[in-house]
């Protein structure tokens, strides 16, 4: 994660490979035995090396699977092609990003505990980390103006909240946070050929000045976070009396209009995606805070960790709230998509092929 320092790596193996173990072996081993300036490598056990391999490879397979299922549902079928649906895929794009990259070669950091990838690529590794999450975020803020509108303004919500005006606003994050995480990386004189003389070969972390932490963190954090909860409390507020109002009617035996039961959906869609919203916020608060507060290497791992977990939780938060979810993945998963004309299919009912 940006602005995190890279624990000091101890004890390395020479050999054919370049990542073997010797654990028999009691002398100091390096990153790069043929470098002066080389990092000392951690030492750990067989067995345990062999096991975090196989849990990070399985985690890793875990998010990006159930990622795409969501991005080839959310793509394939015509009936999912909504506003509020461009967000949820664009989210999934970023969580199989942390799959498919992000989590293989923090992995591999975490576990050989020295970055072998060289220095020019441990600064873009630093910018597309900053770009997954904070385009996560922004997504998260334009669910709540999404939702927040379709329950605070259901009247005014087909010609604010159109597919063109969201597929926009959708790229535009994308495309001004790529922009701010190169310039934190380069004003920082990551790039700078003089840049960290005094640290040892094998380490990958980026030492940000007071001034830029103070504006990531507000960028990135702060103000996304002030944005969500505000909406969140007036959607939950509105939904709240809404609710109420509907409930009243159908005890007094009068008739819900058609209206009343689309609010009452609306409502629900509110209510599951806020929490995907407040899982996303489980997940990152503690972090961002240890990261400013901790110095335990330890504990802000841990925390890092749960962020990128957290890729592989949402699509699971979608199967249990979203019954469109359950039945896209056992089309694509009997490869039924394949066949004529099944991207025109009304997955909201019954579906028989």
């Amino acid at each position: 994660m940006k602005g995190q320092k890279g624990e000091q790596n101890k004890l390395l193996t020479g050999g054919d490979s370049l990542m073997a173990y010797e654990t028999e072996d009691l002398e100091t081993q390096y990153c790069f035995p043929h470098i002066n300036s080389s990092c000392v490598k951690e030492q750990r056990s067989r067995h345990e090396y062999n096991f975090m391999y196989v849990f990070f490879s399985l985690l890793s397979a875990w998010t990006v699977f159930l990622n795409l299922l969501v991005i080839i549902s959310i793509s394939h079928f015509k009936k999912l092609h909504t506003p509020t649906n461009m967000i949820i895929l664009s989210l999934s794009v970023a969580d199989m990003l942390i799959g498919l990259i992000v989590i293989p070669i923090q992995a591999i950091k975490q576990i050989e505990t020295c970055w072998y990838f060289g220095h020019t690529f441990c600064g873009l590794n630093f910018i597309l980390i900053g770009v997954i999450f904070s385009a996560s975020f922004s997504n998260l803020v334009l669910i709540a103006v999404d939702r927040y509108v379709a329950v605070c303004h259901p009247l005014q919500y087909p010609q604010k909240i159109t597919m063109a005006k969201m597929l926009m606003c959708i790229c535009l994050c994308w495309v001004y946070y790529s922009a701010y995480n190169t310039a934190l990386v380069i004003n920082n004189g990551y790039f700078d050929t003089s840049y960290r003389t005094d640290v040892c070969y094998g380490q990958c972390f980026i030492m940000m000045s007071f001034s830029w932490t103070l504006t990531d963190l507000f960028m990135c954090f702060i103000f996304p976070c002030v944005i969500m909860i505000t909406l969140y409390s007036r959607i939950f507020y509105v939904v709240h009396q809404q609710v109420k109002v509907i409930n009243s009617l159908m005890k007094g035996g009068k008739c819900v209009t058609e209206g009343s039961v689309k609010r009452k959906s609306e409502s629900k869609a509110a209510l599951t995606l806020g929490i995907i919203v407040s899982v996303y916020l489980l997940c990152y608060i503690p972090y961002y805070i240890c990261t400013l507060t901790v110095n335990s290497s330890t504990t802000i791992t841990v925390l890092e960790w749960t962020v990128y977990t957290n890729s592989g939780v949402n699509p699971l938060i979608y199967a249990l709230f979203y019954h469109w979810f359950k039945k896209t993945a056992k089309l694509i998963l009997t490869l039924k998509i394949f066949q004529p004309g099944s991207s025109l299919i009304n997955i909201f009912t019954e579906i028989e092929l």
